[in-house]
């Protein structure tokens, strides 16, 4: 037993032995071998770097490399208070801000008499009486109690008795003592350059300049909502923001491109070293993000807001357009999913006086009821589903359920095969395909039954052309439109004509390319690409998200039905006629809230219209949609061309060379 213990003791002192070994060498390697290593190392550990307030955003270019939107710098005047800075300096500090400023402002008695109270401490101290101070030492009374009292007994007398230069230099001493103490505090935002050169010349402690950067656009309200906005503090949203080293107070990019880019667009602030006394030096200047090259052409953009505007004003007198009030126009390159020109124009009138406003974000974003002009997604959904093939034909005429009013096209059009169908825009033949999908042959005053799944045997072919899924569009929030939720046979009649699910304008701009390209849905993309300097750090490339699920026949026919839409059919007048296009028009009737009472009370007529051209070879694909053109509760029965006058205005000036 004896012997095993000794075993287990020389054991102990060999491990004690070790240790001690490793713990001295660690010593003589602190001390001799790494020495200046370690020694550089704590010199770095007690080095503090701060960053500016902010940096040059990268600018957005159009395609052509026209400006369209930059920054301007303006004189911002900071402080960062100094290690050990006394009250008498700050004051002092405040003075002379006033002094170099000549600033005045409307200060506020409770302000003044917060600040007599920090100035004049030993004064107001002697308001408390020595039983009330006795009261706050046994904590009867506590300290945010005993400030409030000291403030209630400050009298208008005292603070008369402060200067005018005292009651100024209040406005910058609170900036310099306003939220945390090792923050830059923003004193003057636009100094002008006499008064920035002044103060900086003063080398007052803890007070220095930074150009502060802000957005200036070139086109001024030209798709500023596409841009989107930027803001000085971090949305809600903020602690992925948080992780990737940005601050409270920096500027970023909360809606439009500024936010989807912002990873790109984002420059980077100004490093300073702090040094003694809390001083900042700097270290490495602020740098400018990265430019935001746009496929929009300012050219085609400027020229359809333009007309837009010319044709609602001249609308705008015509009967019967009470509820019109916006139009959206929207071109494209069909073969790549490029844009080059969304334009959103609401009027807002006063009485005689009217503006306009950019309201072209709202292509993502509302959903609009957009008629006939998804008959050719509807005609596609017939051919996959074997219900018609190609020139089968049909006697045009109403369609009678049992116990639902008959539903008809807009005229009697005779016999049509499926081209004329589309050229004329027939209901008939699109209600006898919804029909065929539930499985019945039409007869008069027939009962018929619909389920989910008939719609979503439309939907999924909708969605495979671009109608009712996203688009992909670089822009934050896209909407996806609107789906009705009630099923029912006329229902799913109304869908196969646009007339049940709403659908945003880029949703239609992707249905019409994805026609002109042969099946073939590809992304949306506003930005072409990203540069620093002329150097190109990315380029953005056509995606293909999916293709339609269509024999290339089937295809090819409804790209000819669009074809005589524009030849001889509902949109002859859309186009010059040497144009070779290819297009659709769409008419809509439904109610809205015209007094925002909560309840649909007013029939309005909204217009759609979609097109690709020349029709060989597509360069551009267009749309363009006027919700509420026409009151249909009138007596009147005018009904505004506005529509149509826009969409031939854009072709004339799209294809003037041709």
């Amino acid at each position: 037993m004896v012997k095993n213990m000794s075993k287990k003791g020389v054991f102990v002192i060999a491990f004690i032995t070790i240790i001690f070994m490793i713990f001295l060498y660690r010593i003589y390697d602190l001390a001799y071998i790494k020495k200046e290593e370690y020694q550089n190392l704590a010199e770095s550990i007690k080095e503090v770097y701060v960053t500016g307030a902010s940096a040059p955003r990268g600018r957005i270019l159009d395609i052509n490399g026209n400006v369209l939107v930059d920054n301007i710098g303006t004189n911002t005047i900071f402080y960062h208070k100094p290690s050990g800075i006394t009250l008498k300096e700050e004051l002092d500090i405040a003075e002379r801000l006033t002094k170099l400023t000549n600033f005045t402002y409307e200060y506020s008695k409770s302000k003044l008499k917060e600040f007599y109270k920090i100035k004049y401490e030993e004064e107001v101290n002697k308001l408390i009486t020595e039983e009330e101070y006795k009261l706050y030492s046994e904590r009867k009374i506590m300290s945010a109690k005993l400030e409030e009292m000291k403030l209630s007994r400050i009298t208008d007398d005292m603070i008369s008795k402060l200067t005018e230069l005292e009651k100024y230099s209040s406005y910058f001493y609170f900036l310099m003592n306003d939220g945390y103490s090792f923050d830059f505090k923003y004193l003057i935002k636009e100094a002008s350059d006499e008064v920035y050169a002044s103060i900086l010349e003063a080398n007052l402690p803890g007070v220095f300049g930074e150009i502060q950067w802000q957005r200036v656009y070139l086109y001024d309200d030209t798709l500023k909502t596409i841009f989107g906005s930027i803001s000085n503090s971090l949305p809600k949203e903020k602690e992925e923001l948080l992780s990737k080293g940005y601050t409270l107070t920096d500027k970023v990019g909360i809606s439009g491109l500024e936010e989807y880019y912002e990873e790109y667009l984002k420059g980077e602030k100004a490093i300073y070293k702090v040094g003694e006394n809390n001083t900042l030096e700097l270290v490495q200047a602020a740098k400018k993000g990265s430019d935001l090259i746009l496929n929009i052409d300012i050219n085609i953009q400027l020229e359809l807001e333009s007309i837009i505007k010319e044709e609602m004003l001249k609308a705008k007198k015509t009967a019967n357009t009470e509820f019109y009030k916006e139009s959206f126009a929207l071109v494209s390159d069909p073969l790549t999913g490029n844009i080059k020109a969304i334009a959103g124009i609401r009027l807002i009138t006063n009485g005689k006086d009217y503006s306009f406003q950019d309201v072209s974000i709202n292509v993502i974003k509302n959903a609009y009821t957009v008629g006939s002009a998804v008959k050719g997604a509807s005609m596609a959904v017939g051919y996959q589903n074997g219900v018609i093939d190609i020139a089968s034909t049909m006697t045009d005429s109403c369609v009678k359920l049992a116990n639902i009013p008959a539903k008809c096209s807009y005229r009697r059009l005779g016999v049509l095969n499926d081209l004329d169908a589309l050229a004329l825009s027939s209901n008939y033949y699109q209600f006898i395909i919804a029909l065929r999908i539930m499985g019945y042959d039409y007869t008069y005053n027939m009962k018929a039954e619909a389920t989910e799944e008939h719609f979503n045997i439309y939907r999924s072919t909708f969605a495979d052309f671009g109608l009712g899924a996203k688009t992909g569009i670089d822009l934050p929030s896209e909407s996806v439109g609107l789906k009705g939720s009630t099923v029912a046979p006329d229902l799913l009649m109304n869908l196969a004509i646009g007339q049940y699910d709403l659908y945003t304008p880029v949703e239609l701009l992707q249905y019409i390319n994805t026609i002109a390209n042969n099946g073939t849905r590809l992304k949306l993309n506003i930005a072409n690409s990203v540069k620093d300097g002329d150097e190109v750090l990315k380029e953005f490339e056509t995606t293909e998200l999916n293709k339609v699920n269509l024999e290339e026949k089937y295809i090819t026919r409804i790209q000819e039905g669009l074809n005589n839409v524009m030849r001889h059919g509902t949109g002859y007048w859309y186009v010059n006629q040497k144009i070779n296009a290819a297009g659709k028009t769409g008419t809509s009737e439904s109610y809205i809230d015209s007094d925002y009472d909560g309840t649909l009370e007013s029939f309005v007529l909204s217009n759609t219209f979609l097109m690709y051209a020349p029709f060989d070879h597509p360069e551009y694909s267009i749309v363009v949609i006027s919700p509420n053109t026409s009151n249909l509760d009138s007596s009147s029965s005018y009904r505004s061309p506005v529509n149509r006058l826009i969409a031939r205005r854009i072709n004339d000036f799209l294809f003037s060379s041709d």
